[in-house]
């Protein structure tokens, strides 16, 4: 009995210390070192979130939409990016990434997103099929002196969610279907009796 208690009490521990989860964002990390003698606890940096990789942002739909959470702390470096977008998509001389900005728009939502980041919706209509819609080639393409600083006000701004959907129109259905005549069924008339003959 003193050994499944023993054990119990080692899982439990062991439990414990692999729950422990990171702050939420803009959070203070918690001090771990005992406070300095002048009774001023040292500054303890807060944990690096690691970041969803981005890939290819390609479109399979006529229509797409990107949701970008941002951290609520870095709204300003993420809405600069998108300054520079923006113009990047007004000056390009790229034929494909001038047919891409004809469709590409980027709103913020009122509502905060996934643990209150601040989400940003990227409106692709109508999506140029098999066109990037990531930000790093037209960036660097716009500004090829500036894109180390753009890119990580980009990248510093970014919380761990982003998603990609591809939309195609829904098509519906009527509810009022015409009726439909069925054939009436009707027994066939009895062939007419020859009347009598009439004898003498």
């Amino acid at each position: 009995m003193r050994i499944v208690r023993t054990t119990l009490a080692a899982l439990i521990m062991a439990a414990t210390a692999s729950a422990q989860v990171a702050p939420p964002l803009g959070a203070p990390a918690p001090a771990t070192q005992a406070p300095a003698p002048g009774g001023v606890a040292p500054v303890v940096p807060a944990p690096v979130l690691p970041l969803a990789p981005l890939g290819a942002r390609t479109f399979t739909a006529k229509t797409g939409l990107i949701f970008q959470a941002v951290r609520p702390d870095r709204v300003v470096d993420f809405e600069m990016v998108i300054g520079y977008l923006q113009a990047a998509l007004d000056k390009t001389t790229d034929a494909r990434v001038r047919e891409q900005a004809k469709g590409w728009r980027v709103f913020k939502a009122v509502e905060p997103g996934p643990n209150n980041t601040v989400l940003y919706v990227f409106v692709i209509d109508p999506a140029v099929a098999g066109a990037d819609y990531s930000l790093g080639r037209i960036l660097s393409d716009a500004y090829p002196d500036q894109i180390q600083e753009i890119w990580k006000l980009y990248m510093g701004s970014l919380a761990p969610n982003a998603t990609l959907l591809n939309l195609t129109p829904v098509q519906p259905t009527s509810l009022l279907t015409p009726p439909t005549s069925t054939p009436t069924t009707t027994t066939p008339a009895a062939p007419p009796r020859p009347a009598p003959s009439a004898t003498p």
